[in-house]
Parts: structure tokens; sequence; C-alpha cells
């Protein structure tokens, strides 16, 4: 049963759920009238979220810091440890979560994977407020930080939903930025609420986020909505999954998404390690200001188009880390600084870019069938628009353990060469390669005329 407004400009909700039964967000006259007000209503609820996501994931590597001054001692490899398990869990569930949208609706999906944020807050109380707590339970309670790693892909499948193509690249830019903020939020606000007058209290660390995982749950539950049409297709996952743009785009992600989340963690000890100046205070701006850039490389790939913004991007990574190699060799903190910035700049612009791209590409591929076997438009586009949402979780995943990655190989270069000369070296060769990689897939001649003429190359 349901019910409606008007048949030509209403949503039309299912009694129990709120699914949208009938969505079209390309269609300019549904869109203006109601469209634009339910899809904005769901981006700020996702973003809110997903921010709680991000600020769950990395607080353990907060937290780690205090933990011997709070009566916890661990070695060297058991803390690096305490930092990994948080990243790999979080890059692994980003598959099974976007694929949880479709099946449970992306309403109930970010009510319950907000809730879900609850145990890893819950488990870290225990284990801070209890002397003698066990290293295992740490590790335990570390590994379910990666829930929150895993909202990602869910929120930004979600949110692909609600948009028309010419305004993705402005939304998953703004849901993507206030996700990642979450990462600066947390550096910031946390050492602040567990310095107390009696010293070091960890346990507010987990109860600061309790009461607003508790609302983002609650309020995804009573206003977010569901797109019906956004429901499982086997064959359009496992195209997505054979896909070869998939495995170029997920390449280009781990480019862009691994190097800011890497750096995020890694920036407040590189800057410990190799200069003498007190950073700390400034240790939230690198993923504060990347996160910002997000939504501004969407924006200007939905005018410009996303492939020649990546492009720009991996320019701006290459000349970035030649900046800081440069610092380096002549000890310039001030440089250092500001490559550092430059990088975060490009690799958040280069986030928001990226992901305009896979809506495009797999559009545009969808136009292309269609046109090759006569399938009916609308019904290319909405399964070009599950398939978008399948690479996301895919891209999504390999950009987190990019991350990883990154945080390994600087580990590496610090232990083998005793510098950052190495990883830094490697991180210029792999942002060349990217670039090459952009060009010769997406703006080659060749590419372009591959579609229909009405996609120009600048758009893709």
């Amino acid at each position: 049963m349901t019910i409606t407004r008007t048949p030509a400009t209403s949503p039309r909700f299912r009694l129990r759920g709120r699914w949208l039964d009938e969505w079209n967000a390309e269609d300019a006259l549904s869109w203006a009238s109601w469209g634009r007000r339910t899809a904005w209503k769901n981006l700020v609820l996702s973003i809110f979220s997903e921010h709680l996501g991000f600020s769950v994931w990395v607080l353990m590597s907060v937290v780690v810091t205090d933990l011997d001054s709070a009566g916890y001692h661990f070695d060297v490899g058991e803390t690096f440890w305490l930092l990994i398990v948080p990243n790999v869990v979080g890059a692994a569930l980003r598959v099974p979560y976007t694929f949880a949208v479709p099946a449970f609706g992306g309403r109930a999906w970010t009510a319950i994977s907000s809730g879900l944020l609850l145990l890893p807050c819950a488990m870290l109380w225990f284990a801070v407020t209890n002397e003698g707590t066990p290293y295992w339970f740490f590790l335990l309670t570390s590994a379910t930080m990666g829930l929150g790693g895993g909202n990602f892909s869910s929120s930004m499948a979600n949110i692909s939903f609600f948009f028309p193509s010419r305004a993705k690249g402005l939304a998953l830019g703004l849901n993507a930025a206030g996700g990642n903020l979450g990462v600066a939020v947390t550096q910031l606000a946390v050492p602040v609420v567990i310095s107390t007058s009696t010293g070091v209290t960890l346990a507010n660390a987990a109860l600061l986020w309790l009461p607003l995982v508790i609302v983002a749950s609650v309020a995804a539950l009573l206003f977010m909505d569901s797109v019906t049409h956004a429901r499982p297709e086997a064959r359009a996952y496992r195209e997505a999954l054979l896909a070869k743009h998939t495995w170029v785009m997920s390449l280009l992600y781990a480019g862009t998404f691994g190097s800011f989340i890497g750096f995020s963690f890694a920036f407040p000890l590189l800057l410990d390690l190799t200069f003498a100046e007190d950073g700390s205070s400034l240790v939230f701006l690198g993923a504060a200001i990347g996160s910002v850039a997000r939504p501004i490389g969407g924006w200007l790939s939905d005018r410009l188009g996303g492939a020649l913004v990546t492009l720009w991007t991996f320019a701006a990574l290459l000349l970035g880390t030649l900046g800081v190699l440069v610092s380096l060799s002549r000890y310039d903190f001030g440089l250092f600084f500001g490559s550092f910035v430059m990088l975060f700049v490009c690799a958040g612009a280069g986030n928001g870019s990226t992901y305009r791209m896979i809506a495009v590409i797999f559009a545009a591929l969808a136009v292309r069938r269609a046109e090759e076997t006569g399938q009916e438009q609308g019904a290319a586009a909405a399964r070009a628009a599950r398939q978008s949402a399948a690479v996301v979780g895919i891209c999504g995943a390999v950009g987190a353990f990019g991350g990883v990655l990154v945080n390994l190989a600087l580990r590496a270069s610090l232990s083998s060469a005793g510098d950052l000369v190495p990883a830094l070296a490697g991180f210029g060769v792999c942002y060349a390669a990217c670039l090459l990689v952009t060009w010769w897939f997406y703006l080659r001649t060749r590419f372009a005329m591959a579609f229909s003429p009405s996609l120009a190359w600048a758009r893709v």
C-alpha cells in the first residue's frame, strides 16, 4: 500500500520503512519539487553518521599514546598492532558494508552501522577502567573500532542513489569530507577530554562518543529514507567486479585516499621524528585540510571533468613529494610542513575527483551498452547506479588498504635506511604511474570516442 500527494511530483512511501518506491533524481520536475529536499536531508544525516564512524575508527591511534602513562605497558610491536588492526578491519569491511545498503535499505543500515559503534566505545571504557586488562582485550577492542571504517562505503553507496549525475561530485564530496573530518576531530578533541586535573582519564575518550552514536542511530531510523530500486542484483555486482575500470579506479583511489589516510596517521610521528620543533598542536591540521579539499575536488570535477582534475592531482602530489624530499635535505621545517599540507590538499581533492569519475564512467558504459543492445535507457541508468555503488565499496576497500601500505612503507624506510627518502621516492614513482594511468584510460581521444558523442572526454 502506498500514499501519494500528487502523482506527478510526490515521492511514494511504503507506510512501513520509509522506502521511496518512485525515485528518479534525473527528472528535473520531481527533483525541483521534492527530490532536492529529500536528498539533502538524507545527506546531512549520512554525514553525521559517517563522521562518527571515522572518529571511532582512528580512536585507538590517539589513545595508544597515553596507555603507558595510564599503567598499561606494551612493547613497540604490540603497540604497532593496536594501530594497524583497525585499519585492516575497516578496509576489509568496506565491501560487505556496500552490499548491506541494497540488502537492508540505506535508512536501516545507517541506523544499524551507527549503533554498532557503541561496541568499541563500551569495550574501550571497560578496558581502561579495569586494572590488569590483558593485551588481547585491547587488541580485540582495536579490531572492533574497524567497524567505523566500513561506514564510509555504505554511506557513499547510499547517497549515490539520491543525487543526479550533475550533482554527484559535490554531494559525494561533502559526504566524504564530513566523514574524513572525524579523523581531525578525534585528534583534536580526545587529548583535551582525557586531560584532567588528576592526570589522564582515558575513559573519557570512550564516553565522549557514546551519546553522539546513540543520537546518530536514532536520527537515521526516524528521518532517513531508503531507495527501492537500490536492490541487490547479482548480475550487476558480478559485472562490476569483473569490469576493468573497477580495478583501474581502485588503483587511482588507492593513490589518493591511501595517501590521505596514511599520511593522517603518520604525520604526527614524522613531524616528531624528523624535526626538533614540537608540532603536537598541529597534528590535526593534515586531516582537516585534506577533508575540506575533498568536496572542492568533487565540485571542480562537476565542471571540468573528474579525469582532468585527477590528472592535476597526481601531478601536484608528485611535486609535493619532491618538496618533502628537498626539505629533508635542507632540514627546512617550513618547507617540510608546507609540502605535507600540499600533499593533504591534493589527496583530498583527488578523493573527490576519483569518486565522481566512478559514477560517470559506469553511466557512460551503460549508455554504450544500451545503444548496442537496444536496452531501455531508464533501466540501463538504474543498473549503472547499482554497479557504481558496488564499485564504490571495492574502491573504498582498496583505498583503505593503500593507507596501510603507506604506513608500512614509512616504517620500513625508517627501519632500514634510517630516514624517509626510500619511502618518499617510492611514493613519487607511484604518483607518476597513477598520472599515466589516468591519462591512458580516461583522457585519450580513443577512449572518449568509444562512448556516446554526447559524453565529451572532459566530462569523464
